[in-house]
């Protein structure tokens, strides 16, 4: 058995190699049970509060185990942290050298066949000029290139229009059939990480390699002693979309693309390619037009038969091409390839047409229209026993763990969705002082969260608090109709000239408005889902997050709708068996951006009456971090002006005299 407690300790190694690290003893917990999951091979499920350091908690014992790791996280941005920064840190803090490898989804490499089609493209002029000039520079660096990683040419950026032009999908990648394949840069990096001790991916390509299993590829699976799922609560969504399908106008597009590079590469006649464009662009016509006076999400009980006729031609076109290349597939990979998918095209939207009486009885089917074209999906509507098989083939240890899967002290809800009921569980709360340095401010005499009034109740609630706190916000709201109306009223009350910079979501990208919160150091940011999770910012720069409502998942949500409805056929309660626990989960996603490190100090300002007055209110309050709470503005400024001012950042007096605070 290791000895975890010297490892952690004041006098450990981790403590002589980096400065600051502070002994916590949730952490040292959960490294043994990380442990005994992976000398047993076992199942393990940790949720590990803010600021326990779960990541160094996984990342030891997996180092001293020797055996083969793959981490999956949830973004590129926490793969690159792990691979650049904590794990070369803690190798060498504890001196255990391990093989690394970062591994990223096909779209982030250059494949050298559709460079070499894009390029003929470009001569036929069938390129939009910012792509045929930005593949000149793709060529030069791709000739000098090793590891075909598209960051690397920093001139470009991760969405310049050319780049879906030089990379591959599961869709148009032709295998070990394609000419390109001995230089394959995907297949080489699959290579390394089949060498590597330690190998670092993200959920979405963790769920294409238990799933689709590609073959010539490479498989990471069968190799590795431990899987460990960091954020994972993101992990069942994630599954379902891997476990069901989409048909989009954009796959069909580069279809009928991707046939006029092919033809032109090995010397057909177009007239084949010429004409299933033109069927394709009309069809999609037809079927956005027949969508064009329905709500954003349409469920399939709703589409109109217009749809599925639409749809049915689409299938039509996708058969005859298919038909069309029999001979030419025979003598083209490429060709072949195309053919391929048509069939697999064709296939999905027989699946998504069909009676209902005739479909799979536990999937969801609904169709989503934007300004970037339209999509048919088709999801399962219970993945648990899918996910659980695909686990179960695998005899190696799992790890699941985030600061976000209990409910209370139950992970009931988790391990029914990811179908891991065998699985030993712990729980260990935050180490940070959330008695002393943090409050939850519950404000009274708020409208309904239903009422129209809500939003700008939320801003007048907010005002003096934000006063309090000079700026060093976050409003965090569950709607993007919300986020507007806030931002509006409180530039409106604010007026011209801004006590603090105001930054909302979608005025710019969401680095760059982060950047300019923390840069700034008293601005308030406005944000929805996408700022509930995944953010750090550490320090007096946030000092409060206001939430305005009770974070249920929208109710036109159609795998949603359809998985209540589900529970209440076999009897069961859906609001508290799966809206409820949802709502949990997202809620103390949100109220975990506050205290990022043991420093930290601020207020949870909670704009839902709900909390108080209905009975469930309990169950949200009592999965927080237990922290003074308050129904008075009083308290709240006083806490604030007090913690401010100890740091030397005292706000104005008058902020204070609530009479003073809503007039700016």
């Amino acid at each position: 058995m290791q000895d975890f407690e010297d490892i952690f300790g004041a006098e450990g190694p981790l403590a002589a190699a980096i400065p600051g690290f502070a002994t916590r003893d949730e952490q040292i917990a959960m490294a043994e049970q990380v442990w005994q999951a992976l000398r047993s091979h076992g199942r393990l499920i940790v949720e590990a509060g803010t600021g326990t350091g779960k990541t160094f908690a996984y990342l030891v014992p997996a180092l001293l185990s020797g055996r083969r790791v793959i981490i999956s996280t949830g973004t590129r941005n926490l793969q690159d942290q792990l691979f650049h920064r904590d794990l070369p840190t803690v190798a060498a803090a504890i001196g255990r050298p391990a093989r690394v490898a970062l591994l990223k989804g096909r779209a982030n490499y250059l494949c050298l066949h559709r460079l070499e089609l894009a390029e003929q493209q470009a001569i036929s002029r069938g390129l939009r000029r910012e792509v045929a000039t930005a593949l000149g520079r793709v060529r030069t660096w791709a000739n000098a290139t090793k590891g075909g990683d598209i960051a690397e040419l920093a001139q470009l950026s991760d969405s310049d229009p050319v780049w879906p032009w030089v990379t591959s999908t599961r869709d148009n990648c032709l295998g070990p059939d394609c000419p390109s394949f001995d230089g394959c840069h995907v297949v080489n990096a699959r290579r390394n990480a089949q060498a590597a001790d330690v190998v670092v991916v993200n959920h979405h390509l963790l769920m294409a390699d238990l799933v689709l299993k590609e073959e010539g590829f490479g498989d990471l699976l069968p190799g590795a002693d431990a899987i460990v799922i960091d954020e994972a609560h993101q992990l069942p969504d994630v599954a379902a979309n891997f476990l069901g399908f989409t048909v989009s106008s954009r796959q069909l597009q580069s279809l009928a693309r991707d046939l006029g590079s092919e033809l032109m590469l090995s010397g057909p006649q177009q007239s084949v390619s010429a004409a299933f464009s033109q069927t394709i662009e009309r069809q999609l016509v037809d079927v956005q037009d027949a969508l064009r006076t329905r709500r954003e999400r349409c469920e399939f009980k709703d589409w109109p038969a217009s749809v599925v006729e639409a749809l049915a031609n689409l299938r039509s076109s996708l058969d005859d091409l298919s038909a069309s290349l029999n001979e030419a597939a025979k003598d083209s990979a490429g060709l072949a390839n195309l053919q391929r998918r048509s069939i697999e095209l064709s296939s999905r939207l027989g699946s998504m047409i069909e009676e209902e009486s005739q479909a799979a009885t536990a999937s969801v089917r609904w169709a989503q229209s934007s300004g970037q074209g339209v999509s048919f999906h088709l999801v399962p509507l219970d993945i648990a026993e899918q996910l659980g098989d695909l686990v179960q083939e695998h005899a190696a240890a799992w790890v699941c763990t985030s600061a976000t899967l209990a409910i209370g002290e139950s992970f009931e809800h988790f391990m029914q969705r990811i179908g891991m009921r065998d699985a030993r569980t712990a729980r260990f709360g935050s180490p940070f002082d959330y008695e002393s340095q943090t409050m939850l401010y519950l404000p009274k005499g708020l409208p309904p969260p239903s009422s129209p009034r809500h939003t700008g109740s939320v801003v007048d609630a907010a005002l003096p608090v934000l006063r309090a706190s000079g700026g060093r916000a976050f409003m965090l709201f569950t709607s993007h109709r919300a986020l507007r109306e806030a931002a509006d009223s409180l530039l409106a009350r604010l007026g011209p000239a801004l006590p603090f910079p105001v930054l909302v979501q979608g005025d710019a990208p969401r680095e760059v408005l982060l950047t300019k919160f923390r840069e700034r150091g008293n601005a308030v940011l406005l944000g929805t889902s996408s700022f509930w999770e995944g953010v750090d910012v550490k320090g007096a720069a946030l000092s409060v997050v206001i939430i305005d409502k009770l974070p249920f998942a929208a109710p036109d949500d159609p795998v949603l709708k359809a998985r209540l409805d589900a529970i209440e056929r076999r009897g069961g309660n859906a609001f508290f068996e799966e809206q409820i626990p949802q709502a949990v989960i997202t809620l103390k996603q949100g109220v975990g951006r506050l205290m990022r490190d043991p420093n930290d100090f601020g207020v949870i300002m909670l704009c839902d009456e709900r909390v108080r007055t209905k009975g469930y209110g309990r169950i949200f309050l009592d999965s927080l971090p237990s922290m003074p709470r308050t129904e008075n503005l009083v308290d709240v400024q006083q806490f604030l002006f007090e913690r401010l001012s100890e740091i030397g950042l005292a706000p104005d007096p008058d902020a204070m005299n609530p009479s003073a605070a809503v007039d700016w």
